[in-house]
């Protein structure tokens, strides 16, 4: 600060002054302390960064409290790209989607004077309280449901997202490509977009195929839940395949069967989704739908920069990918 006031010819009270914006400077003394900041680079300090390019170069993250695969790795797209793209990142952390719990975080952002939000919180709740909010600044939504609220100036919502649709179809496909015809699939908690998609994937491909068959049965994200299910199959008879909505529940279903000796792929073939780290080294490896989630991350961060100064954000779905490995074969 003392080096720009010096080469502004001012006192450091004056810099402090034009840094926080106070009405009574002149404006030759203004322009001459925003020229000083220009010309040493000043950038220590965000608030001068703010009056210089009329920008605070801050983005808020909303995110759910969830040590899920998915939510934290798209974070790490997030954080990774706002280095890239100049944009520093707050994030709040929620475990409800009231709207008055939305609001009150949206409004801490507001005052921190971000340009815009991502919301990494692809559930029905977290949704339906940010298109009520109609918050002034661009706001993106990391859901695979097609979100295009095109509000009055800065006021929009867009969505970014991988076709889960297509994902659900890959694994369903995979397994009545290699025989199978009674293919059960176990959801993931249905107030999730991304779970319902991936249902509507798997019902689609076995409405297309002749003569398939397939049994829903609800579950949640863990593998508590996978090996209580798995334990339910083997008790109750095995399907032909188990399409699971994502690899942690895949993962119980793996131990209950290993446990009552049902031996995958001979016994039941077995496609999970997400293709998590380590998911090459379940026993036996598993064969899933990999999506790409630092990829998505930095979707999101391209399409706020995109909304906030003025272009187009690409919204176009990310393709999922089909891994194949050891824990599908076709029908004994």
């Amino acid at each position: 600060m003392a080096d720009v006031a010096q080469v502004a010819g001012v006192s450091h009270q004056t810099v402090s002054r034009v840094l926080n914006d106070h009405p009574n400077v002149r404006p030759q003394t203004r322009a001459a302390v925003l020229s000083a900041i220009e010309q040493l680079g000043y950038r220590r300090n965000s608030a001068a960064r703010a009056l210089v390019t009329r920008r605070s170069g801050v983005l808020g993250v909303v995110t759910t409290g969830s040590a899920l695969y998915g939510p934290s790795s798209t974070l790490l797209g997030i954080e990774l790209a706002a280095r890239e793209h100049g944009y520093v990142v707050t994030v709040a952390t929620v475990t409800s989607f009231e709207p008055a719990t939305m609001s009150a975080t949206v409004e801490q952002f507001l005052e921190q004077r971000v340009e815009g939000i991502i919301v990494v919180a692809p559930q029905v709740d977290a949704t339906r309280a940010i298109l009520e909010l109609g918050a002034p600044v661009p706001i993106v939504m990391v859901s695979s449901s097609s979100v295009d609220a095109r509000g009055a100036g800065a006021s929009a919502v867009r969505s970014v997202g991988v076709d889960q649709v297509a994902g659900g179809r890959l694994a369903t496909e995979h397994l009545l490509g290699l025989g199978h015809r009674d293919v059960l699939h176990v959801a993931g908690p249905q107030d999730w977009f991304d779970a319902r998609a991936r249902l509507v994937g798997w019902r689609a491909a076995l409405d297309a195929a002749p003569g398939a068959t397939g049994e829903l049965v609800q579950g949640d994200w863990t593998a508590d839940v996978g090996y209580e299910l798995g334990l339910r199959l083997v008790r109750e008879g095995l399907p032909s395949a188990v399409f699971a909505a994502n690899d942690q529940i895949a993962l119980g279903m793996l131990r209950a069967f290993w446990e009552r000796g049902v031996v995958v792929p001979r016994d039941v073939s077995l496609v999970g989704f997400d293709d998590v780290a380590g998911a090459d080294h379940f026993i036996p490896p598993l064969t899933t739908v990999r999506q790409d989630f630092v990829a998505l991350g930095r979707r999101a961060l391209a399409a706020t920069d995109a909304m906030v100064t003025g272009g187009e954000p690409d919204s176009s779905p990310l393709v999922p990918e089909l891994v194949v490995r050891a824990s599908t074969a076709r029908p004994a």
